[in-house]
């Protein structure tokens, strides 16, 4: 007889345990394919919280994840997240299974953006290096010089010692790491779909409503409502915000499900939630994450050239750290 796993720990702050109730067969089958396939999952940090704390091996950001696929040693990989982080643990996994649960999880900006177009920001600009974000194709990665994450983005465009780069594709971010380096920084007028849609007036909406608020925000979003916020910072940067000052009340200008998640972390904390859902990151369901261990379905091939040039990228990236 199958053994019903108990509700984590970490969940019982944030779910009803009718709600575990309907998780839970899910949850005790992809523990045995996970051990039958030695198999890890990997999660975003927008993923939902039966995922990240039910049945995530590994969590973090994009930058996170990328360091953590490429120490793995299990021999197959499911990515919780979009394809373009499934893609980026193949390239540093090349002879790994790497399976995205749902083909149709894909990302506004790394559909912004493709590798003719930097082949013609490089002739407009020759000589220009190419500092590309994460979240992009392994085609457009290949035509990069170096990737980089929200996270370590300053770090990056500083590590390559030039007064220019052209920065790809989020041009909100881009402006924002233009605010922190003396670099000049070439950009492309790509968006992300969940962090476009937040405009200062809410922030100060959050403000009027709820007094005392802390407000920590995602340099996706638009120069208007990092200007209304505390803090600005990746998902890990808000993260280590939390822990570090303890807010009284707190919102995270960034998806939805992350507050969740980071709740079960810091209960003395009150997070307001903004919910600005990713209906790509949403399309990652447990049952999805059990068929693809089921059937070993959607796995990730990248052509071996692209992969090589794109993993170039990849891995100057995580040189820089």
């Amino acid at each position: 007889m199958t053994q019903t796993a108990p509700m984590p720990e970490t969940l019982q702050t944030i779910m009803p345990p009718a709600e575990w109730s309907a998780h839970e067969p899910l949850v005790t089958r992809i523990a045995e394919l996970k051990r039958r396939r030695d198999a890890i999952v990997l999660a975003h940090n927008y993923m939902t919280p039966e995922i990240f704390h039910g049945v995530a091996d590994l969590t973090g950001d994009s930058l996170a994840l990328a360091r953590l696929a490429a120490d793995t040693d299990a021999d197959v990989i499911v990515m919780a997240g979009v394809h373009f982080m499934a893609e980026t643990a193949k390239l540093v996994n090349p002879e790994r299974t790497v399976l995205i649960p749902d083909l149709r999880a894909g990302c506004s900006l790394a559909s912004s953006i493709t590798g003719a177009d930097i082949r013609l920001l490089r002739e407009r600009h020759p000589g220009v290096p190419v500092v590309t974000y994460v979240n992009t194709s392994a085609e457009v990665k290949a035509e990069s010089d170096i990737c980089c994450t929200s996270g370590n983005a300053v770090q990056v465009v500083e590590s390559l010692g030039t007064d220019r780069a052209i920065f790809l594709p989020d041009e909100y971010l881009g402006r924002w790491v233009a605010t922190q380096t003396d670099v000049e920084l070439i950009l492309w007028a790509g968006h992300c779909e969940v962090h476009e849609r937040f405009t200062a007036d809410e922030l100060r909406a959050y403000r009027q409503a709820w007094g005392e608020l802390e407000i920590l925000a995602h340099p996706e979003c638009p120069p208007e409502v990092l200007a209304e916020a505390d803090f600005v910072g990746s998902t890990s940067g808000m993260i280590r915000h939390v822990g570090r000052t303890r807010p009284t009340r707190v919102v995270m200008i960034t998806e939805c499900s992350m507050s969740d998640n980071v709740a079960v972390e810091y209960p003395d904390v009150d997070f307001v939630r903004p919910c600005n859902l990713c209906p790509h990151m949403k399309r990652i369901t447990l049952q999805g994450i059990a068929d693809a261990l089921e059937h070993l379905q959607h796995p990730v091939e990248i052509d071996p050239a692209l992969a090589e040039r794109a993993r170039r990228a990849v891995d100057r990236m995580l040189a820089v750290g």
